[in-house]
């Protein structure tokens, strides 16, 4: 568990990776759409005689070289994507901090993002306060899908193990009752937190709004001190929970083969 933490934090390399991906689409698109093109166009000005075939190969190669461009572009832009989205999952495993809640923006609501950046602009303190919260309200969000998409999966499960044999059935569906059960208090847990956050972000905007004293701006910090911390457990206890349902699924189908094997 400790070297997977270790691993789940932000690097150097990450944020480089993440640079180069920024700029990589145009690059690559300008690197095969233009140079035929020019030159082509360069020997239509130095060959008299052949310039009107140059200009043609020159406006046929855009042409061709920009599809070509285009295509690479939209892989390098998908791949990015797909690269954000692993590199999310990493950082959420042990609870997203303020410092990268940047890379989590497009699972920011459009009025979070715009009062983020407000409240950058007049208040550091609350900035730090409101990125910490924000941190705490997607964590909680994200146990609360995952743990849904498991109670989804547990319930499937159950559904199936209804066809086994006695005992093999009662004893799978206690199993699964108790992973229900377990979920349900993630669920319960990690909407308590979500909510308590969402409060929290409120509460900095409208002390934002109205121009907090220096004191009122260490309430709300000592506030959500004093609730941080929460949702990273919770998402242990997703992990640990996602791993008993992976065996109880292993089970269900050993159970299923050894029953067809009969």
């Amino acid at each position: 568990m400790r070297d997977y933490r270790k691993s789940s934090k932000l690097t150097a390399a990450d944020q480089l990776l993440d640079r180069l991906l920024q700029v990589a689409p145009w690059v690559a698109f300008l690197l095969i759409a233009l140079p035929a093109p020019l030159y082509f166009l360069l020997r239509s000005f130095t060959s008299v005689d052949e310039a009107g075939v140059y200009v043609l190969l020159a406006l046929t190669s855009l042409v061709a070289g920009s599809l070509v461009g285009f295509i690479v572009a939209l892989c390098l832009v998908l791949y990015r994507r797909a690269q954000k989205n692993r590199l999310r999952d990493r950082l959420a495993a042990d609870g997203i901090t303020a410092d990268e809640v940047s890379l989590f923006a497009p699972e920011m609501t459009r009025n979070e993002r715009r009062a983020l950046k407000q409240i950058e602009q007049h208040n550091l303190l609350l900035a730090d306060a409101y990125r910490e919260t924000l941190a705490a309200r997607i964590t909680a969000s994200r146990v609360i899908k995952r743990a849904e998409r498991e109670l989804a999966t547990v319930k499937r499960q159950s559904q199936r193990s209804a066809s086994l044999e006695q005992p093999r059935a009662t004893e799978l569906q206690r199993e699964l009752t108790i992973d229900r059960e377990k979920l349900g208090q993630i669920l319960s847990t990690s909407r308590s937190r979500r909510a308590e956050a969402e409060a929290q972000l409120q509460t900095i905007e409208a002390a934002a709004a109205r121009g907090a004293t220096q004191d009122e701006i260490k309430v709300a910090l000592d506030r959500l001190n004093a609730s941080s911390g929460q949702a990273p457990y919770a998402l242990d206890a997703a992990r640990m929970q996602q791993e008993a349902l992976k065996e109880a699924e292993r089970e269900l189908r050993s159970l299923e083969n050894a029953d067809n094997a009969k």
